[in-house]
This record gives structure tokens, sequence and C-alpha cells, in this order.
């Protein structure tokens, strides 16, 4: 008798149980998620708000900029019309886009061997590796005004100042450390498996490099070359010291053209600017699956 009245009472208290307790999960997780959300639109909020701002300003005059720069009454494309003729956009575009694709390639490159290095050889002493990764992680830290004049005196004694290398030699110098340290992110995680049996079917190390492990790098290497081009795109302390020629203008160069000694054209230089960010942001909203892959590479060790 015991048997036939316990029987029936264990399986209708456990499912109860179980209901209200998944219930409640249910309920904290869409609580969680909705705050998550909030929050995540707010910090959206914030990060397009100044570009709006910069966008809304383009059309409006220079006198209502300082004065009533929420109005709506006196838009005008003349900002624009303004920017067209002045600046020499195939130049300044040409320029930079040279500088980029050099100084993109060769920092890419460096960054590559670099980080293959720190994850394949095999050191005698794990702190020369690890002090290694830390360098290339204090160099993250260094402000680039600190690098103004020592870069500047470099360039005068390489015979380099004034031209291209100018620009092209410090890119390459401030973006290896960023470079590296998320290629070796990916490196860590990457299956030595597939780099084994390319050696044992006879595979040199150069090929090896650069016809087996770079392909599968599409991810990191896509996220590299956005931020990269995006710094050289926007970058104006070293553009502003390190080129004294007209020919070479950079876009960031070409910007500032928009303010004199004594008279500032704002109007004239939030449209320049929103020339020069449109193409950055099509780029960005073009690759931003790769761009999220590439951040997220190594993160989670599975």
């Amino acid at each position: 008798m015991s048997a036939t009245i316990t029987s029936p009472e264990t399986p209708t208290v456990a499912p109860r149980l179980s209901t209200k307790a998944g219930s409640n999960g249910g309920k904290r997780r869409r609580r969680t998620s909705r705050v998550l959300a909030v929050i995540a639109y707010l910090v959206t909020f914030l990060i397009i708000t100044p570009i709006l701002w910069i966008v809304l300003l383009s059309f409006q005059p220079s006198s209502n900029i300082l004065g009533n720069p929420l109005s709506l009454a006196e838009l005008t494309v003349r900002n624009y019309a303004n920017a067209i003729t002045s600046l020499p956009l195939l130049r300044m575009y040409g320029n930079t886009i040279f500088i980029a694709v050099v100084s993109v390639t060769v920092g890419t490159a460096i960054s590559f061997m670099s980080a293959f290095a720190l994850t394949r050889m095999v050191f005698r002493r794990r702190r020369v590796q690890s002090s290694l990764r830390f360098y290339l992680l204090a160099g993250l830290a260094v402000p680039v005004y600190i690098l103004l004049f020592p870069v500047y005196q470099l360039d005068l004694a390489l015979g380099v100042f004034g031209t291209y290398w100018a620009l092209i030699l410090p890119y390459v110098a401030v973006s290896i450390p960023f470079n590296t340290l998320l290629m070796t992110g990916f490196l860590r995680e990457f299956p030595t498996e597939i780099e084994e049996a390319a050696i044992i079917d006879g595979v040199g190390l150069w090929r090896l490099c650069w016809t087996v492990v770079l392909p599968l790098m599409k991810p990191v290497i896509a996220t590299i070359l956005i931020f990269n081009v995006v710094y050289v795109f926007n970058e104006f302390p070293f553009a502003s010291i390190l080129i004294n020629n007209p020919d070479m203008v950079t876009v960031s160069l070409a910007v500032s053209r928009f303010q004199g000694q004594y008279t500032v054209d704002y109007g004239g230089m939030m449209a320049a600017a929103t020339l020069v960010l449109l193409p950055q942001l099509i780029i960005y909203a073009i690759f931003q699956r790769q761009v999220i892959a590439g951040m997220t590479v190594g993160a989670v060790k599975g």
C-alpha cells in the first residue's frame, strides 16, 4: 500500500517545482535582456549623436553655428559647394589612399610575422615571450603626441622629411602593437594539426605561413585592414608636422584648410568633415561582420 500511495505523489510535486523554477528563470532572462537592450540603445545613441551633430552643422551657415546651431530655418548646401570647389578632392584622396595602402600592407606583413614567431617559436625562457607581449602592450599606451618630436628627428636623420615615407614609417610602427596582439589571440586558438599536416606533406616555413595559415585568418586580417585604414584617414598630428608640400596634402590636412589665422569657416569645416566621414562609415557598414568576427576571435576558449 505504501508503494501505491507514494508513487502517484512524487510525479505530481516535482513538475510544479520545476515549472515555477523555469518560469522564474525565464523572467530573469527576459529582464536581463531588456536591461542589456536599453544599455545597447543608449550606447548607440551616444555614439551616433556626434555624427548627426556634424551633419546638421554642415548645413548651417557659419554665422548660425555659434549663435543658433539648432535652427532649421536657414539650412543651405553652400558649405558643400565651397568644400568641393576649394578642396583638391582627387589629390587628397589619392595621397591618403597611397599612404594607407603602403603602410597597411607593410604593417600587416610585419605584424603577421611577429605574431607567428611569438606563438610558434619555442623560447628557452617563457619570461622572454611574456616580456615581448608586455612590450607590445605598452606600445598601445604611448600617446601619439609624445612621439612627434622623436619621429621628426628620425625623419630628418633619414632624409625622408616632407615625403610619403615620413608618414608611412610612423604609421607602420604605430600599427604593429595592435595588429600583433590581435593576430596572437587568433593564432593561440589556431589548430596546430593543420600546420603539422602541411609540414608532413613537405611544405616549407614560408609556404606554410603565406598559403596555409594566412588564408585562414581572413576575419582578423579584415579587422586589421579596416582599423588601420580608418586610422590613416583620420590621423592629423603626424601629417600636420611631417608634410610641408601642398601637393602631398592628405584628407585630414585638407579639412584644416578652413581654419585661417583669424577666422574659421565652421560650416565649410563641418561639410568637409562629413565628406571625409561618409566613405569610412560606408566601408565599416559593409565589413562590420568581419570586424566583429575578427575582434571576438580567440576571446572564448572552447
